[in-house]
This record gives structure tokens, sequence and C-alpha cells, in this order.
């Protein structure tokens, strides 16, 4: 499960609009919800509704909810609204869990934080044994690389020796590298040292509110996260996976796996920071104080969660975040200790997610202004003029179609995948460059990650012939780089997304064609299809049989060819 943070605005989401006023007209309202958002508030949410976000949002401050709403469809195919008692896979947010179970271990004084890993699981023998268990808390053990892929059946002890033969990057402690195996490292000594088993001391001691309730559960397997769930829809429009998989589950046990409502994320995080998980020292501990890793622009690494600063906004405030991968959801958690107040939210659609819709609304909510409306297309565009296939000069292609009232377009090339997608501002070309050289290494098996991606890949499709560079393009927070390889005269295209020391972030192969959506912007002019303005900056333009694609760096022209 990889992490998504969520960036700078979303701290300050709804701080100064959701109160207990009488809720306006919706298109698609929560049901037997108390805390309604306010009037105007509500009525902004459903305009980004009606754009794409299809999720649920609980706002609450000093543990009452002052804002509980839910939007869009949990499930297309039975009609079935998304409400503020649906639940969602919380992916990466897990590791928030696994942390405080480490900690309630150290307030029952069965480990400590310096403990090295060894200590605790002498049954590993490699260099991450040497780890101690902050370290793995603050993704600073060194570990690099992933142990299984989220799906593939993995017992305790396979996951075990997987996570013990993993490469790492010089000694525990001097790099920062997120890592999802040193968090599944820690739910294996939570596994070992509670005496009951990962599971069942998460539901036992961490999972369960002051209340007496029980905070969710898992998405696969028991104790199971309860119904109603949504499911999720991925960027290719297909259902994602229900939590319906057999296991074995320590490809993800640790970090990723628990599934909840919105309501009940809120509720655990405000428990959690108010000392109802963990003892009062512990919290200081998890919030930062004294044991943190700064990592930049004001962010510092704390277990289980990211802090950021106060000289950004004026307060500070803590957030984690995940999603995406095989289930198809995204969520996010905010936060801010001055105002005791939680801020959740999640999406089970790609067109706008949980991560994006807080980006976007945040900065007008902090200025106390009415929220920013999504972006409405301007009309005309004759959209079947445009399809075709179009060709560059240096031999790279797109291929435009009408799909939904939209241009599709996909690239195939270096080069057209560099002009359909420039980079963010922030990202170099010599990062793409470096980026691109890792997944060289990985794929000519020069690292034991890169030597199991290619033994996986041969075994089958039979032996490399030869990798082709396809292009990158920086989406979702990561650097994708597409690769055609070629094996017995075959060629098929995938991507792999890698961390600064080569590990595989994630990888897809094979894989479609990097592609955007566009939508008219008059004048036979199009902007890409993203309401909360966080894509690529291209705007497409057509005339006399040419496709001209307008980015930061200047345009190119692609000609007509069919």
């Amino acid at each position: 499960m990889r992490k998504h943070l969520a960036l700078l605005v979303a701290a300050l989401l709804l701080l100064a609009a959701c109160t207990e006023d009488t809720p306006g007209p919706a298109p698609r309202p929560s049901a037997g919800t108390s805390g309604p958002c306010a009037r105007e508030t509500d009525a902004a949410l459903s305009a980004w509704a009606v754009a794409g976000f299809s999720g649920s949002i609980a706002v609450a401050t000093a543990g009452r909810f002052d804002c509980l709403v839910a939007y869009g469809s949990a499930d297309d195919r039975a009609a079935r609204p998304n409400t503020a008692g649906t639940v969602f896979s919380i992916g990466s947010i897990t590791k928030a869990f696994t942390a405080a179970a480490v900690f309630r271990l150290a307030d029952e004084r069965k480990l400590t934080l310096d403990d090295r890993a060894r200590t605790l699981l002498p049954q590993l023998k490699g260099p991450v044994g040497d780890a101690t268990v902050r370290q793995l808390l603050l993704h600073t053990s060194g570990l690099k690389g992933t142990h299984a892929n989220d799906s593939q059946p993995m017992s305790r002890e396979q996951a075990l020796q997987a996570i013990d033969a993993l490469e790492v990057t010089g000694k525990p402690g001097e790099h920062y590298l997120y890592s999802n195996a040193g968090y599944t490292l820690l739910a294996l000594i939570v596994d070992q040292v509670s005496g009951s088993g990962y599971r069942d001391y998460l539901t036992s001691r961490i999972l369960r509110l002051p209340d007496g309730r029980t905070a969710g559960g898992f998405w696969s397997g028991q104790p199971a996260a309860p119904q109603p769930r949504a499911v999720g829809y991925r960027e290719d429009g297909t259902a994602g996976e229900a939590g319906d998989f057999a296991g074995p589950y320590w490809a993800v046990e640790g970090n990723g796996g628990l599934a909840m409502t919105m309501k009940d994320l809120a509720a655990w995080t405000h428990a959690l920071f108010t000392g109802g998980i963990v003892a009062a020292d512990s919290v200081k501990a998890i919030a930062g104080a004294g044991a943190g890793r700064e990592i930049g622009d004001g962010r510092t690494e704390v277990p289980g969660w990211v802090a950021f600063d106060a000289s950004r906004f004026g307060v500070p405030f803590l957030t984690t975040a995940g999603g995406g991968g095989d289930v198809g959801h995204n969520a996010v958690v905010v936060w801010l200790p001055q105002q005791q107040r939680v801020i959740a939210m999640a999406s089970n659609k790609p067109r706008i997610s949980a991560e994006q819709l807080l980006e976007r609304i945040g900065p007008a909510i902090a200025a106390a202004k009415p929220l920013p409306a999504p972006p409405s297309p301007a009309g005309g565009g004759a959209l079947a003029a445009a399809t075709g296939t179009y060709q560059l000069d240096g031999g790279g292609s797109f291929e435009v179609s009408v799909r939904d009232g939209r241009l599709a377009v996909s690239a195939a090339g270096a080069d057209a995948v560099a002009a359909l997608f420039p980079p963010p501002a922030g990202v170099t070309a010599g990062d793409l460059r470096r980026h691109e050289e890792l997944v060289r290494e990985l794929l000519a098996g020069r690292t034991l990650e890169g030597r199991k991606e290619r033994a996986a890949f041969e075994a089958q499709y039979g032996p490399i012939d030869d990798v082709r560079l396809a292009g990158t393009v920086a989406q979702g927070g990561e650097l994708r780089t597409y690769v055609t390889v070629v094996a017995r005269g075959r060629q098929v295209l995938g991507y792999f997304a890698l961390n600064e020391a080569g590990g595989v972030e994630a990888a897809e192969v094979p894989t479609a064609k990097p592609a955007l959506v566009f939508l008219p912007s008059g004048d036979d002019r199009y902007h890409p299809d993203d309401p909360t303005a966080g894509g690529p900056d291209v705007i497409l333009a057509f005339a006399e049989a040419r496709m001209t694609l307008t980015g930061p760096a200047g345009s190119t022209a692609a000609r007509r060819v069919s």
C-alpha cells in the first residue's frame, strides 16, 4: 500500500464552514446521519459531487461531529448510494494503527522503541535485523523494495523470510526511505510480542473506541469490516477487489488492509491523540515530540503519520493517506491538535479522489471564502472531427477518440508521452532521467529486486531480448516510467514507479498506453478533464489536419496520418 500525503492545504479543509445549520439539497445526500454540514458547505460539496466526487466526508471537533455527509454511488450496478455508514478501504492509513499497536506494547513494557528487530524476532539473519523499532516506525531502517504484491497470498513465515532477504540502503538510521515492508515487519513484531497475534491485538486493543465500539476491521479476512462496503472503481472503469481475497494476508498486514467508515476513522483519530488508545507519553511521541525524522518542506515523518509545522499555515497538523492499487479507494485523515479537529475523507472513484478534493477546496475555506466551484466545460467543439492518429516527427504518435462526450488521447513513444504529460513544477528533466536509469538498472537485473522482477516477467513471456524506454509520467505523486519489453518477438508495455533507491513502489505489466481525457474550451481548443486542476498542464488545438499540444515548455505539433 503506497502512501499519498495530503498536500499542504489539506489541513485547513472546512475549518470555517462546518456547523450544525440545516443542510441544503444535494444530489446524493447521506442517509440517517447526524451532524450534517452547513447549508453553504453542503451545496458546494454537492457541486463537486456532480463534477465526479463519490465518497464520504466526516469532520469532528473535540469529539463532536460537525459535518457527516456522503455523495455518489457506492455500487453502480446495484444503484446503491454512498452514506455516512459506507465502509472504505483505508490503505496505508493502516500504518497509523500499526504504529499505535507498537506504542501500546511499549506502554505495556513488552518492548521498547530501541529494541532491535532481531532481538524481538530472532529468526532475522539479514541486515534489517539491525534496525530498531523506532527506525522501522520512521522509515529509516534502510529497507528498499517490496516483499510482496498486495494480493499475493503470503504466510507469516514467508513474509518474514522475504523481508529478511531484502536489500538495504546503508546502515539503519542513515537514510529515509518509505517502506511498506518495514511496517509489515512491525506487524510481525506485534504478532510475536503481543502473544495474541497481530489481528487479534489490533481488534481487542487498538480498534476499540472509548465508547466500546470497534472501529471497522479488515478489508479481506477476519475480523472483517462491517457492511455495507463501497465498490472501488479503478482508472480503467473496472471494479476493484471486493475484499474476498482468501489470504493468507501477510503481504499487506501492518502496511495496508484495514477498512472502516469515515465516521469511525475520525472518532479513532480523536481517541488516539487524546489518550484513548495509548498512554499520554506515547501520544506525544506519535505526534513527533523527540521522535520524528525531518523530510523537508516543513514536514517531519512521525510514527504512522507526517507532521507539518506551523510555518506554512500558522497551525501545525498531522496527516496520513492511502489508497489506489487494486481496491480502487482513496482515503485521507487530518488531525489539527490546536483545534482538536479531525477531517476524514474517502472516495471510491478516480475522477476526483478524496485527496484531490481536499487539496482543491482547502485554501478558500482557510481564507473564510466561498468554496470554489468545479470548472464547467465550454460548449461546442466538433469532437468527431478531431478523432484519428497523429504522428510526431520524432516517431511518437497519438490516438484520439471520443469517449462519453470527451476526447480521449493516448500516447505511444517517449516524445509523445513527454508532450502529453509535461512534468509539473518541481519535477526536473534530471529527475525524469534519473528515474529512467533506475528502471533500466532494475530490468537489467542489477539488484536483487530487479532480478525478481525480471524472473517474474520471463516466467510469463520468455527471455527478455530488449527493453525500450517509452516515456515517464508524473502521476499520483509518483514518477512512472513506461517501457516496452521485447521477449520472443512480442512487445509488452508496462510501467514501473521506483523510489530514490530503486525499490519498486508500484508496477503494472502489461498496462495500457498513458492517456488523458479532454473537454472543449472553445475555439477548437481542449483542456484536461481535471476538475481539481492537479493534472498535466497541457492544452490541445486542432487545425488543418494537425494537433498542437501546448504546455509550460512550449508547443508540439503532430500531423494527422489517419
